[in-house]
């Protein structure tokens, strides 16, 4: 071979090394910060309440004890110790706590899945107690229902399958361990908390995760939740809205409602004991239905009496309901939050069969005002940590949208890139 000719097969080379170390510095860049996409599993359960924690361990009664609704439950699975145990819980961003159930098991109620064992996992560590019921090792939760886990925390890792099929590890993570349990309706092992509290899923993840997650809850199809970069809610139709967190709930994600339309009546918080400037709404997906406190809650139900012509049936006093079988007899409503996030539901956010009659579900006679997550069907939702914003974008989240494919794939693809680079570069150099 010529010198010439040696010459232009080495600046070919070059040239192609030069190309395909562009394409991976590209698809580095693409995987800062990371993300991934995760399938939900949502359950029809009877659901009378929120599921929302109390972090002062103190009951709240159920403020629509008198009516209970078929609604449904989302589930992500999880994979716990090692080897790894797949279980399936409730996600919650209404609360901080990741837990479930644990042999051996004192008192638990009936899940889908096997109850954990923590002693054929090689990687379990239960925390160790300095004085009787220290809160640093035991736990007891009171949720909104009355129902409870009491039990030990734990390291443990914790294993999460993306929608592509990899795995995002989280070693050493805290969870619950649930020895005592009852009065959950659930399916589900245990719950997922994803509020700010410290020992929530989200806040565990760590700061590559940027505390941003994303949900899209459909009544029917797959329900999906988004974590770090995935989760960004941005596009036509896209409203925000500032959340809040008060000093007696830190975690707890507040959003200000400021008024609800029902058609073209809109009802003010301003004037009522409702009216907040600093969140007055829990965001909850743990909750089913949407409440509101009695005084206020009244205003929008009189608002929606004037609206429906049809004959009124009564199953107790926190119910309005109607014998029919058409949501054409019923006005839309629209909430209004804080920057100027109008959300204008669909009725079936906000109405529900009830045998032969339909029903309102915002409910009220709470002690504070819950937006469950019926209402929050078909809007990607997103929390983003950084700018202190909930977004809302309509969506049919039954069907597939097109999301950033994860960055856990797109280190696959570095890799293969990383690899090819080098196979090229031998290869030029065999050449010569």
């Amino acid at each position: 071979m010529s010198f010439a000719t040696r010459m232009m097969s080495m600046t070919l080379s070059f040239q192609i090394i030069a190309a395909l170390l562009f394409i991976t510095a590209t698809a580095s860049s693409s995987t800062s910060p990371s993300g991934f996409t995760m399938d939900l599993i949502h359950r029809r359960t009877n659901s009378s309440s929120s599921q929302r924690s109390n972090t002062d361990d103190q009951l709240r009664s159920s403020p629509y004890s008198d009516l209970v609704f078929d609604t449904y439950e989302y589930l992500m699975k999880l994979q716990i110790g090692t080897p790894p145990v797949e279980i399936e819980a409730v996600l919650d961003t209404g609360s901080e706590h990741v837990w479930t159930q644990c042999l051996p098991c004192l008192n638990c109620y009936k899940q889908r899945n096997p109850i954990f064992d923590p002693s054929k996992s090689s990687t379990y560590k239960q925390k160790q107690c300095n004085t009787p019921n220290d809160p640093s090792c035991d736990y007891e939760l009171i949720y909104g229902d009355k129902s409870y886990s009491k039990g030990s925390f734990a390291s443990e890792t914790v294993t999460l399958k993306s929608t592509s099929g990899q795995s995002y590890v989280m070693p050493k993570t805290v969870i619950g361990c649930s020895h005592n349990s009852s009065g959950f309706k659930t399916t589900g092992s245990g719950i997922v908390g994803l509020n700010w509290g410290p020992l929530s899923l989200i806040s565990q993840m760590g700061k590559n995760m940027l505390g941003a997650i994303s949900y899209c809850f459909s009544p029917e199809g797959t329900s999906k939740i988004n974590f770090g970069r995935n989760a960004i809610v941005s596009g036509n139709g896209t409203v925000s809205t500032p959340m809040f967190t008060k000093k007696e709930e830190p975690g707890t994600y507040y959003l200000n409602l400021d008024a609800v339309s029902v058609e073209e009546t809109r009802i003010e918080t301003l004037g009522t004991p409702f009216h907040a400037v600093d969140g007055n709404t829990v965001i909850d997906s743990g909750a089913a239905v949407t409440y509101l406190p009695t005084s206020y809650c009244s205003l929008v139900r009189e608002a929606v009496e004037k609206f429906v012509t049809a004959e009124r049936v009564t199953y107790g006093d926190n119910s309005l309901c109607y014998k029919t079988n058409t949501l054409d007899v019923f006005p839309v409503i629209t909430m209004h939050f804080s920057g100027g996030a109008d959300l204008v539901l669909d009725k079936n956010n906000t109405y529900m069969s009830f045998g032969q009659d339909i029903c309102l579900v915002i409910l009220c006679g709470a002690e504070e005002a819950v937006f469950g997550n019926r209402a929050q069907n078909n809007f990607l939702v997103g929390y983003d940590h950084s700018s202190r914003l909930v977004s809302f974008k309509p969506t049919d989240c039954g069907v597939t949208q097109d999301i950033p494919r994860d960055s856990i794939s797109a280190a696959l693809v570095l890799q293969f890139n990383v690899k090819f680079v080098f196979f090229i570069f031998v290869l030029s150099l065999m050449r010569l």
